[in-house]
């Protein structure tokens, strides 16, 4: 039988359990994909310790993940887009992708481009959607001066690249050891923590135009102290400093689509984005993926390979 994390109580990690599961069919116009990689995010974790059950409650036993990539294994009816053994990216709703199979909306999947290494493919999903849709909402422009704070995590990481590819200058609050990456993708890196406005405004020689918080709370404040207009900050993640302040929080709603997915694989295909992976882990260390995803200091993401 194939295998799948699952959870039958919030909790902590060790609420984390891959068990057998049941192989079932496609249904109409889906895909069964064998999983090759799989993403975790901070989101899952959240989730599963119960913090966001009144937006998104969990039926137990659940399963979780929404980022993929892997083959296509079977198709439902009318399903036409794809052929089995084809190579596919795509995302499920359904809290399912950390598992050996996924069933998939056909319409949630996209060819995995030859040049997209399977680990950034199956990575591509939540933290890019959240990137493109954090650099959309603020119609970063050429010339322009961004902040992104969390830079080195996740969604940070791929929001400093696209607003690069904007043509944005990008200013990185990062720990130390995440400099030099940073630097080598354009990026001017800054330290956060005290004294972290006077820095920014010394790498922005004094205008900052937009900000990306993908940390929390007290970003939206700095960014409001350093001159930026609500309306051009963006937080993934304080949702209460949002309405507090107005600023906006766009995710990866805003942008969740394989037209979206298509788009990010082409530019890492083409050599213009790169998703840094942090650690790959098999289905059964999931316990320690997450683990090391929940110290919340990574550069880049934490894939699972079934």
């Amino acid at each position: 039988m194939p295998k799948a994390v699952r959870f039958t109580e919030y909790g902590g990690i060790d609420v984390l359990n891959v068990v057998d599961v049941e192989r079932t069919a496609p249904g109409e116009r889906q895909v069964l994909v064998k999983v090759v990689a799989a993403g975790i995010n901070p989101g899952e974790a959240r989730i599963r310790r119960g913090f966001l059950h009144d937006r998104f409650p969990a039926t137990f036993p659940s399963g979780q993940g929404s980022d993929l990539a892997g083959i296509v294994e079977e198709l439902g009816a009318g399903a036409r887009g794809f052929a089995v053994g084809d190579e596919v990216i795509g995302f499920t709703h359904k809290r399912a992708s950390h598992a050996e199979y996924v069933i998939v909306d056909e319409d949630h999947l996209t060819p995995r481009p030859a040049g997209v290494p399977w680990e950034q493919a199956g990575a591509l999903y939540v933290a890019g959607t959240t990137a493109y849709a954090a650099v959309q909402a603020l119609s970063v422009k050429r010339g322009e001066t961004v902040v992104v704070s969390g830079a080195a995590g996740g969604v940070g990481s791929l929001a400093v690249q696209l607003a690069r590819h904007a043509g944005a200058t990008v200013i990185g609050l990062a720990s130390e050891p995440h400099h030099a990456w940073l630097a080598g993708h354009g990026t001017i890196p800054v330290t956060y923590g005290e004294g972290v406005g006077d820095r920014v405004r010394t790498a922005a020689y004094g205008r900052v135009d937009a900000f990306i918080d993908t940390y929390g709370a007290p970003y939206i404040e700095l960014a409001l102290e350093l001159g930026v207009p609500s309306g051009r900050i963006n937080t993934i993640i304080d949702f209460a400093g949002a309405a507090r302040h107005g600023t906006k929080a766009e995710g990866s709603a805003a942008a969740s689509s394989a037209y979206v997915l298509r788009e990010l694989a082409a530019l890492i295909a083409d050599g213009a984005l790169e998703v840094p992976i942090a650690g790959v882990y098999r289905l059964d260390q999931a316990r320690e993926a997450f683990r090391e995803l929940e110290r919340r200091h990574t550069n880049g993401k934490i894939v699972l390979k079934p």
